[in-house]
């Protein structure tokens, strides 16, 4: 058992409350130096919060964000920047439809099969990266970023009419088919709506996460590797192998981000499907700090954020208060998590000596 550390505690905890003062701080800086009153939009949010139909919502969208965030974060426990989860996700939930679209087999195996291509897809457009930049020396941030385009494109060739795609007549919609009802997941009913089955999956994956990071062999390799892959290869680490290793799941959990709302949702894939949901889990994962119960309530706080400003132009404020307000987020974590690191070293240092000061006393008073 390790031995409590309070100190690191409150460390871990003043980064990201002092990201989330400073930004709060700031929009309403931006709302004031606008002429507005900076302090009603957030008490409108609050108030539409508490609607039973928005709460679902919320909930919703946090299980979408938690398993993009977990996608993000597997990447930068090993220091890889991962910025193509949205073309992972977006790729692996689109051909997912429309395997689970073209086949109707018993529940389990109909819902087993989807969940298998996704992530098998998700791994797949991964991968390329990590075997880019194992072999090539490729940076996966070039190569991602260059993933996500070709994703955007060839969803856009693939959802056509004449190759994996339909057009429902009368409509200008392109969908994969809908997927027949042995392939959904059913939901927990409440008044204002239905919370999807596979958002308790998505908290799921996070013990599995902890687990698997912290309680074995593959975790402790995987953060040595990150930490340093000198270190970790004169240690007998294959790090070439944990990189891409760590990709691979990295994509695979990606490719799980869509199964939500497909599976509980729509049924189907159309271009009308959320896209930008890799890079709003980056945001959470740093938000986070890679930690699942950070990560769960980041991805809470930013579900939150944009369930609940989309009415605020009803009473004429514009609901991208939200999306200034989850840019400010990012900025304030750099720097609020650079000062708490600063001084975590330096109150570090003092203990160390202060410990040495009394070592010292102490050496001196048994030699008198």
């Amino acid at each position: 058992m390790r031995k409590f550390d309070k100190d690191r505690l409150i460390l871990g905890f003043a980064g990201p409350a002092l990201a989330l003062v400073v930004a709060f701080l700031l929009t309403s800086v931006v709302l004031l130096l606008s002429g507005r009153d900076p302090i009603e939009p957030y008490q409108l949010m609050f108030d539409s919060a508490e609607f039973t139909d928005v709460q679902v919502l919320i909930i919703n969208q946090t299980g979408t964000y938690y398993l993009a965030a977990l996608a993000v974060a597997i990447g930068f426990r090993m220091n890889l920047f991962n910025i193509g989860v949205d073309g992972q996700y977006r790729l692996a939930v689109m051909l997912a439809a429309v395997v689970g679209a073209s086949v109707e087999l018993p529940g389990p195996l109909h819902v087993l099969l989807i969940v298998v291509v996704a992530m098998l897809v998700g791994a797949m457009w991964a991968g390329i990266a990590g075997v880019l930049k194992t072999t090539r020396g490729v940076s996966e941030v070039v190569s991602t970023i260059m993933l996500n385009a070709i994703a955007t494109s060839l969803i856009a060739w693939m959802i056509l009419p004449a190759n994996l795609g339909v057009q429902l007549p009368g409509s200008n919609d392109l969908t994969t088919g809908e997927i027949a009802e042995s392939g959904w997941v059913p939901g927990v009913e409440l008044e204002g709506g239905s919370i999807y089955g596979f958002t308790v999956v998505a908290f799921a994956l996070g013990i599995v996460y902890w687990f698997v990071l912290n309680r074995t062999r593959f975790g402790f390799d995987l953060r040595a590797t990150g930490a340093s892959e000198s270190a970790a290869r004169a240690s007998g680490v294959d790090s070439k192998k944990m990189i891409l290793t760590a990709m691979l799941i990295s994509g695979a959990v990606a490719g799980l981000a869509g199964l939500p709302l497909l599976l509980g949702q729509t049924h189907t894939y159309s271009l009308s499907f959320p896209v930008g949901v890799g890079f709003t889990g980056i945001t959470i994962a740093l938000l986070g700090r890679n930690n699942p119960i950070g990560i769960f309530f980041a991805a809470l706080l930013i579900s939150f954020l944009e369930k609940t400003s989309a009415d605020l132009d009803q009473f004429g404020y514009e609901k991208e208060i939200a999306t200034i307000m989850q840019g400010l987020i990012v900025i304030s974590v750099v720097v609020s998590y650079e000062l708490v690191r600063q001084y975590g070293l330096r109150r570090q240092q003092q203990k160390v000596g202060e410990e040495l000061a009394a070592q010292a006393r102490k050496n001196k008073e048994v030699a008198a």
